[in-house]
């Protein structure tokens, strides 16, 4: 019993604490330029989406917050007299994924890995990149006279993607009424074939296993003491936690 006290706890932090992927809100540098950027855990690779105009040049820093430090480049560049283009990535660490143009906007999707062996490269390990400094310039050539409005230096913050892996059960349970003191209602968009109860040290209470893989069940609470308990729901392949109080 021990072990569940210990445990239970643990299960929760994991579970609730769990996530996949966080991105940036999409940054706008002026009213040409803007860049978003997602960092995926699963598959170690940061993507950037970097917006612009089919005349401009467009350069963006990543990693640092002053041109004179170093960090990743991406060049986007475009000779305004005969409309060829082309994209210059210094270190080869980031890898052109699609590069469209839609009414005149273009849109490039870049990719690199999170991190890497060279210590000298910009690491951007998933569970320490809570922002990331940018430096961006956009102008017709490649010289530019200061001042320049068309230049500057922002910070984007990362907040967590949840992803429907990480929420769906969770948030299709519904149980009521919570408080209760006769018996639950649970109700879930996804069937559930077994319902344990917990008291709120981690005790085992009771166990519902006869439910034939139903959406929606009622239980019995009646001569539970007053007090909280942690319902643990499980279907064929996830297991949720739920609190409910008796009183």
């Amino acid at each position: 019993m021990k072990k569940i006290t210990f445990l239970l706890p643990i299960l929760f932090v994991s579970i609730l604490g769990f996530s996949q992927s966080k991105s940036t809100a999409i940054v706008s540098f002026n009213a040409d330029m803007t860049a978003k950027f997602t960092l995926d855990n699963a598959t170690s690779k940061v993507t950037l989406v970097l917006t612009g105009t089919l005349d401009k040049w467009t350069s963006l820093g990543i990693g640092t917050s002053s041109s004179t430090i170093s960090g990743d480049v991406y060049l986007f560049t475009t000779a305004v007299t005969d409309n060829t283009t082309y994209t210059n990535n210094p270190n080869g660490e980031w890898n052109t994924i699609s590069n469209t143009v839609i009414s005149g906007k273009r849109t490039v999707t870049l990719e690199r890995t999170l991190t890497n062996s060279d210590l000298n490269d910009l690491q951007m390990a998933f569970d320490t990149t809570n922002s990331i400094d940018v430096v961006w310039s956009r102008s017709g050539s490649a010289i530019a006279t200061a001042p320049n409005p068309n230049r500057g230096s922002t910070t984007a913050v990362f907040t967590t993607n949840l992803s429907v892996d990480d929420i769906s059960f969770y948030d299709a349970v519904t149980i009521y009424p919570n408080p209760t003191s006769s018996e639950v209602f649970i109700k879930t968009k996804t069937s559930i074939s077994k319902v344990t109860i917990y008291s709120q040290t981690g005790a085992l209470v009771k166990t519902i296993n006869d439910i034939a893989d139903s959406n929606e069940i009622n239980v019995n609470v009646n001569g539970l003491q007053k007090g909280l308990y942690i319902f643990e729901l499980q279907n064929d392949s996830e297991k949720t936690w739920k609190k409910v109080i008796v009183n």
